[in-house]
């Protein structure tokens, strides 16, 4: 399922960024990037492309990489939708995305810096072998006693077992979507091939103390795992 292109850039001694594109194939699609060198001036912009291959009914998602890091989540583009989704860190205009095609699309890198160099990497989602990727596994953490203490409490969500370099992560407080109080980490490679993320949910305490399910949501590609918590079902230490 994951297809990744490789973008690895450097810079010269004149400010200029060279970005080589190199193209890496596993699963049933090809994901291709062109051209294959693309040289830009501090300042300028950086306009990278990526084909689907078979793949018309998937996004392309785009992560950054600086050499000796962890891939970055930038963001992810799906030809249906008006605007990118970002990811933490990363937001328009110094980024943005646009498409020629429903397997077509590309990223653009504004006012391109030093800080820009690094091994972009452009992923779809392979639906016709998705269907044998297993569900995220799930852990959610309650408050501790100590914590409890004070007026807000922090119940973290650990994902284990991805298969794929992305998510999406959603929490409901008594059956209602929350939007507040969410701070979700990039997802980090394991020594087995697999990703790991945590989403950490913030609220009050009193609304802990109501008894309410807190549940988290992981979504990658087609599968997904939700768990929930409540007071009166956990204990503290």
């Amino acid at each position: 399922p994951h297809t990744p292109t490789l973008l690895i850039s450097q810079l010269d001694s004149k400010g200029r960024s060279h970005l080589t594109l190199t193209t890496c194939v596993c699963g049933v699609t090809v994901v291709t990037q062109k051209p294959p060198v693309v040289t830009v001036r501090k300042g300028d912009t950086a306009s990278l492309d990526c084909n689907l291959g078979t793949v018309q009914n998937s996004a392309a998602r785009w992560y950054k990489q600086v050499p000796g890091g962890v891939p970055q989540f930038v963001l992810f583009f799906y030809h249906a939708k008006s605007a990118p989704t970002y990811g933490s860190g990363f937001s328009s205009p110094k980024f943005t995305s646009n498409h020629q095609s429903k397997s077509d699309y590309r990223l653009i890198i504004n006012t391109v810096e030093e800080t820009d160099s690094a091994v972009y990497y452009c992923q779809t989602l392979d639906s016709s072998v998705n269907s044998t990727l297993p569900p995220p596994v799930l852990t959610i953490l309650p408050p501790s006693s100590d914590e409890l203490k004070s007026s807000k409490v922090t119940l973290p969500c650990l994902a284990s077992q991805m298969a794929m370099g992305y998510a999406d992560v959603s929490w409901t407080a008594g059956g209602n979507p929350v939007t507040g109080g969410i701070a979700t980490s990039g997802l980090v490679p394991q020594a087995d091939k697999t990703f790991q993320l945590s989403s950490c949910l913030t609220v009050d305490t009193s609304e802990w103390n109501q008894d309410k399910v807190f549940s988290c949501k992981v979504t990658a590609g087609s599968k997904f795992a939700e768990k929930g918590i409540k007071k009166s079902e956990c204990s503290t230490e």
